[in-house]
């Protein structure tokens, strides 16, 4: 039986034409990534829908209608708990959702998960936000600030960050120990975007976290990584 989507207003602006899949709302960013890489990293069958910046797609009522705080990615589950369809936002709470749902990305072990948990709220509550300081003060407008101190705190914080990291993956093989987890889906997209799409890596020295490196290495041979990094398309 297929479940009727059409209450939830995103569906007006992007019908779905698989409403008995997951539906993903989002973009190639690291926020955006961490959906699409879990779900094929677990294999839950969905359709994915662009959110498009330049377009404000994200300022839509019928996408802040499942996003109140305008940030992708959101989904829309047909097969919520229970049976009824589930909305959710915030990247966190999505890569927690759908381990969950699937019994995969989570140890089973109740103190193993919580090292899974806390791995993925440092990287919520500092990598995120730190990072994506050090990107628009040394790539997009802030680049222009004649005073260099906020550029240099932020800059500052994420090699401190990337310090904690470094330490923890000289111990074990992921963040959270042998088996990889949600924590590494959340955090190795935003340490890709700060050497790359950002450009600063030299400016965090990020060839002294070679433990890091190792890790973002082994991330980005995933299979399942290089396809979800690639979803949504970009578009044509």
């Amino acid at each position: 039986m297929t479940t009727d989507l059409s209450p939830f207003p995103i569906t007006r602006k992007w019908p779905a034409q698989h409403p008995d899949r997951l539906q993903l709302y989002s973009l190639a960013t690291p926020n955006g990534v961490k959906a699409s890489i879990v779900l094929e990293e677990t294999g839950l069958p969905y359709e994915v829908h662009r959110i498009d910046f330049d377009r404000q797609d994200q300022l839509s009522p019928e996408f802040l209608s499942l996003s109140p705080n305008n940030k992708i990615p959101a989904i829309l589950d047909p097969d919520g708990p229970g049976g009824r369809p589930l909305a959710l936002f915030e990247s966190g709470a999505i890569l927690l959702y759908v381990a969950e749902k699937t019994g995969q990305l989570l140890p089973r072990d109740p103190a193993l998960r919580w090292q899974a948990v806390q791995w993925l709220m440092f990287q919520m509550g500092g990598v995120g936000p730190m990072f994506g300081q050090v990107g628009f003060f040394h790539k997009f407008a802030g680049k222009d600030y004649e005073d260099k101190r906020p550029r240099d705190r932020y800059v500052a914080e994420s090699r401190r960050l990337l310090g904690v990291l470094d330490k923890q993956l000289a111990e074990s093989r992921w963040l959270a120990g042998d088996d990889y987890s949600v924590a590494d889906i959340a955090t190795f997209p935003w340490v890709r975007n700060l050497v790359g799409f950002y450009g600063a890596g030299e400016l965090v020295e990020f060839g002294t976290f070679t433990h890091v490196q190792r890790a973002l290495d082994a991330f980005l041979a995933r299979p399942a990584v290089q396809r979800g990094l690639a979803i949504p398309a970009p578009r044509a």
